[in-house]
């Protein structure tokens, strides 16, 4: 093996396998190099316990890597461009949460799917992080603090359809034929612009709410 440790300007041309601690000795890099750049499959350390590995080209982190933030207890494997999480991918959160899809320079952006820390799963279209456009819903629990806002429908499973305003989880003006036992109808950064549709089931044994909604704007 080639070392690649101080002093670093001595190894320009190096290329193979060494090791660099940096000189605010912060960061240190093991793995393959490219006439003196990050090239191949390496592994980034950060004194503070985070660190990268996967993938670099010529001295950058592109491809597919495994990322590690100690500060937040965060972990993201899938693609990278330029550092950045790029492409497809998986984010799991510390507290719980998990995202699985498409990322554009670090934020959710396109196709994925969400699964809450209560349990909770969207899966749909995000725009800059959050959910936007098209997607569908299916609730462990209704009892959440965003609402239903806006102008739309609910047919629920046993046939009954809701058709009007909804404020704050609530119909206000709306028509509907058939009786079901209304609660406010949570969803998460959705809804508050447009219209849904939405098929869904209380099971009121368990408190439970299980729902799908397709938005349009």
């Amino acid at each position: 093996q080639q070392s690649l440790s101080q002093p670093y300007q001595a190894h320009r041309s190096g290329t193979g396998y060494g090791l660099y601690v940096y000189p605010n000795t912060f960061f240190q890099y093991e793995g393959e190099w490219k006439q003196g750049k990050k090239h191949g499959h390496g592994k980034l350390s950060f004194k503070d316990g985070s660190y990268y590995e996967g993938e670099f080209v010529d001295g950058e982190i592109v491809g597919n890597g495994l990322r590690y933030w100690a500060s937040t207890g965060n972990t993201y494997s899938g693609q990278f461009l330029l550092g950045e999480l790029h492409g497809h991918g998986v984010l799991q959160y510390e507290d719980g949460r998990k995202y699985e899809g498409e990322f554009s320079y670090g934020k959710r952006e396109g196709h994925g799917l969400l699964v809450d820390k209560e349990g909770q799963i969207y899966e749909g279209s995000f725009h800059k992080n959050k959910k936007h456009g098209g997607g569908k819903m299916i609730f462990k629990n209704g009892d959440k603090n965003d609402m239903f806002n806006g102008q739309g429908s609910i047919i629920h499973c046993s046939g009954v359809i809701y058709d009007g305003l909804w404020i704050n989880g609530y119909p206000a003006g709306i028509t509907y034929s058939g009786i079901v036992p209304l609660k406010p109808i949570h969803w998460v950064d959705l809804c508050s612009k447009g219209l849904f549709q939405s098929k869904w089931c209380v099971e009121s044994s368990q408190g439970v709410l299980f729902s799908e909604c397709l938005l349009g704007y």
